[in-house]
């Protein structure tokens, strides 16, 4: 289990409100609006969730600007990032991920490699390569498609 587990396993369930996969072997589904209520009528969530899982398989993603972050004190005389959204559900993802940013633990947050999963995880190997959700579907498949691939 990796150090940053509970850190990113919000941000995990959040990215993966959206399923946009082909089969159906994980729990979830587009349950966004269910994490929401009616908070969010302008769409500001999907927004997140897009430019979040397009930062994570593409890079640099202008969108994530909109959700500004400041420093404040904290508690312990510090000082934390906090942020600012105006739909506040979104608040406490906003900050874990700047969070998981700033301690290197959004390297280790992953969307699976097979083109017809996409499934959001974290990945806890022990030199960060893994590239599928799961070792035994979506990583299976590949390696199955391409030995028949090799054989034919």
């Amino acid at each position: 289990m990796s150090a940053y587990s509970g850190v990113v396993d919000q941000v995990v369930a959040f990215l993966n409100t959206l399923d946009v996969r082909s089969f159906g072997s994980h729990e979830g589904g587009d349950v966004l609006s269910a994490w929401l209520g009616e908070d969010d009528r302008n769409g500001l969530a999907e927004g997140l969730r897009g430019a979040l899982r397009n930062a994570l398989s593409e890079g640099a993603e202008p969108a994530l600007a909109a959700f500004p972050l400041r420093l404040v004190p904290d508690s312990a005389g510090g000082l934390r990032l906090a942020a600012q959204s105006p739909v506040p559900a979104l608040t406490p993802i906003v900050e874990t991920v700047a969070n998981a940013v700033a301690t290197g633990a959004w390297a280790r947050i992953k969307l699976c490699a097979a083109p017809e999963c996409r499934w959001a995880f974290q990945d806890v190997s022990r030199n960060g390569g893994s590239r599928w959700c799961s070792m035994a579907v979506c990583g299976n498949r590949h390696k199955t498609r391409a030995y028949r691939q090799r054989r034919s």
